[in-house]
């Protein structure tokens, strides 16, 4: 197999690739460059693409197909970006990866104290040699209800990670998962509920059609007051622009975002010199109680190194013609 990887890391995917191509036996090429119309022709030759989370629309897959291209695999969870039904009509197969749950799932808990504690403020303040402790009162996580909202490998993680704080857990997902229940691990509730119960809401839902803006104006408005709400999942799950009506009112008392709508083509790259088109993340990024990451939830060592592999391994059974459990169906 030859596989063409676009917008490839040089200082952490493209080592893990190499290592990978010399145990299991295939050829690559790649580039740092994200993948578009202009730069297709680099995938000539290839019988696969690698790419992250660059959008594929159907110019760019027929542009592949064209090429002879009958594989796609995207180096994350999510596939979102990816146009399916274009590429089922040319009949190029897509996968997607799959990473150990602990690395977002800690980092989501992460989140969550910072908010709960204040940490953006307190830092700012602290940068201006403000040490004073007016207004920088936080909570302590172990007193709080905290809401799992789905309980996927990663929700489920976060549940039981949460068990060593001593805080009270409740979650929602349209398939309650036994093993949590039987352990005394978690109560499943209604969404409303949770939102009423919970001092802090961590959203672990899959970025489905059905699932978009999940928590909205009415949603945000059934929260306590003060509690935080935090995001490491999808973007698209939060109505932006009511999350910021909720936290501007006062009736929130914060948020910690790793992922936002509309960033497509922002992350991963170096736009410091650049005037963004996304005032919602500057909106939210000057608000002193929220934290706004870039969707990074996912970066360590260890889930880079699965990525790569698992949809590698994908790629490598679609050119045998065999299946894989990373392919998207």
């Amino acid at each position: 197999m030859k596989l063409f990887a676009f917008a490839l890391r040089p200082y952490d995917e493209l080592g893990y690739l190499d290592a990978l191509s010399r145990e299991l036996g295939f050829d690559y090429d790649w580039t740092a460059d994200y993948p578009t119309p202009e730069n297709a022709r680099l995938a000539a030759g290839a019988d696969a693409v690698s790419i992250i989370t660059n959008p594929m629309t159907p110019e760019l897959l027929s542009a592949y197909h064209d090429l002879g291209v009958r594989g796609l695999a995207t180096r994350s969870i999510g596939y979102d970006h990816i146009d399916l039904a274009a590429a089922r009509r040319l009949g190029i197969r897509v996968a997607h990866a799959a990473y150990p749950p602990e690395g977002v799932a800690n980092y989501a808990i992460m989140l969550m104290m910072m908010a709960l504690r204040k940490v953006k403020l307190i830092d700012r303040l602290a940068e201006a040699q403000d040490f004073s402790l007016a207004g920088k009162i936080g909570r302590d996580l172990s007193s709080c209800t905290v809401g799992v909202v789905g309980t996927g490998k990663i929700g489920a993680t976060v549940v039981r990670h949460l068990q060593g704080f001593g805080c009270r857990v409740v979650a929602h997902d349209p398939f309650p998962r036994a093993d949590l229940v039987d352990q005394g691990l978690v109560t499943y509730v209604g969404l409303d509920e949770l939102l009423a119960e919970s001092d802090a809401v961590t959203l672990h839902a899959p970025g489905l059609p059905e699932n978009r803006h999940m928590i909205g104006a009415d949603e945000l408005a059934l929260m306590k007051p003060g509690a935080v709400l935090v995001n490491a999942a999808r973007g698209m799950l939060v109505d932006t622009a009511a999350l910021v009506d909720a936290l501007e009112s006062g009736h929130l008392g914060g948020a910690a975002i790793d992922t936002i709508e509309h960033e497509s083509n922002l992350y991963y790259l170096d736009h410091s010199r650049d005037v963004l088109p996304n005032r919602d993340r500057a909106v939210l990024s000057a608000l002193p109680n929220v934290i706004v990451s870039p969707h990074m939830a996912f970066y360590t060592a260890e889930d880079v190194e699965n990525m790569v592999r698992s949809s590698t391994s994908a790629l490598l059974a679609f050119s045998r013609g065999e299946d894989t459990p990373f392919e998207v169906r």
